[in-house]
């Protein structure tokens, strides 16, 4: 289940935005405002206190360190990625190829995602509410910028894929497992960076209303009892 939630969440976008072709941006941004509270929350209730306990029981370099990094290394993906992280691209202009910096840039990111899912299963589940609506908004960019249906193919089962493979590569190395603690206090620093972005630039203007002042506790409670 820990490869197929991530990977269905994609393909599940990508089908909705190519056949459904949603307009209400109202609603994506709801979705996303629950999506990137549900995240946060997850990340705070159950992956802080497990690497810290961990941290205390191993003694090794503060889990804090690895956090900033992540925080800092998602800020350089966002400069090629254009902040589709967080549902943030824009722009029709036709396009003959893949946007090879925004395909790279996603790919790595979903797959550093997958790889804390290994020990952290609930994850999951956040890494696939939050590549839901996602996969909506860039599919519907990949449309509107007049991309060809097979390249759109692609670049959108591979962007799936990524995730159900970091959470491979982490369960099969050994290598890997013995800095699962570092690894994971990294990606919550992606994690942090990406969840906090999305609510505040889930309405216009950063203004908070009722709607999605709900889509937000409702993600923050649903977290809690993951």
């Amino acid at each position: 289940m820990i490869y197929i939630i991530p990977f269905l969440s994609v393909v599940f976008g990508y089908l909705i935005a190519t056949f459904f072709q949603p307009k209400s941006k109202k609603k994506l941004k709801l979705l996303l405002a629950f999506s990137g509270s549900f995240l946060l929350a997850l990340t705070v209730s159950h992956l802080l206190p497990e690497i810290y306990d961990d941290h205390m029981r191993r003694g090794r370099i503060a889990p804090s360190a690895f956090i900033m990094i992540g925080i800092l290394f998602q800020i350089i993906l966002e400069y090629f990625s254009q902040g589709a992280e967080h549902g943030h691209v824009h722009g029709h202009d036709k396009m003959n190829h893949i946007p090879w910096a925004l395909f790279i840039s996603l790919c790595l990111h979903a797959l550093l995602e997958g790889m804390p899912v290994s020990q952290h299963h609930h994850l999951a589940w956040g890494i696939s509410v939050h590549h839901f609506p996602i996969a909506i908004i860039l599919t519907t960019f990949l449309v509107q910028s007049h991309l060809n249906k097979i390249s759109r193919l692609i670049f959108m089962m591979a962007f799936a894929l990524m995730t159900p493979l970091g959470t491979f590569i982490s369960t099969d190395s050994n290598f890997l497992l013995q800095f699962q603690t570092e690894i994971t206090a990294f990606v919550i620093g992606i994690l942090f960076h990406i969840s906090s972005t999305i609510i505040f630039e889930s309405s216009e203007g950063h203004k908070f209303n009722i709607a999605k002042l709900t889509a937000i506790v409702l993600g923050i409670v649903l977290a809690y009892f993951m």
